[in-house]
């Protein structure tokens, strides 16, 4: 298995998989969060790779101080195998190495199994509620 930083070509994998994993919306379309976070100073998204398909992504970034972490997806087959654990320690370590102190994620709070992994996980409800304004 390789975690590497994905590229434009890996588009249509990754968007596969976060649609497979239910996390795209239809208001938010995942091709544009892909080529941002790919193509920003400050951002990417890393995938793991079995052999040459893309089973797991995970987004990063970070604003100088926070990162944040979005689109962690595993391919069904690899659930339980500990890949998810695997792309977030990923994730941690690429913000450590770009300055960032602090991580943070937004999980709705419908999704108990998510939530049940990140808290196996070490993070914490931080007790705030993100509030969100579109400016599209």
């Amino acid at each position: 298995m390789q975690i590497r930083d994905l590229t434009a070509g890996d588009s249509e994998a990754a968007i596969s998989l976060w649609h497979e994993a239910g996390l795209t919306r239809p208001w938010n379309p995942p091709e544009l969060d892909l080529r941002r976070a790919v193509d920003g100073a400050t951002s990417t998204v890393l995938g793991a790779f079995d052999n040459d398909r893309l089973v797991g992504t995970v987004m990063v970034g970070h604003d100088g101080h926070r990162g944040w972490v979005y689109y962690l997806a595993v391919g069904e087959d690899q659930r339980g195998t500990g890949l998810g654990r695997r792309m977030m320690a990923a994730a941690e370590r690429w913000l450590r190495e770009h300055g960032a102190v602090k991580v943070q994620l937004m999980v709705r709070s419908t999704n108990e199994s998510v939530l049940g992994f990140y808290d196996h996980l070490g993070y914490e409800d931080a007790d705030v509620q993100v509030r969100s304004k579109w400016l599209t």
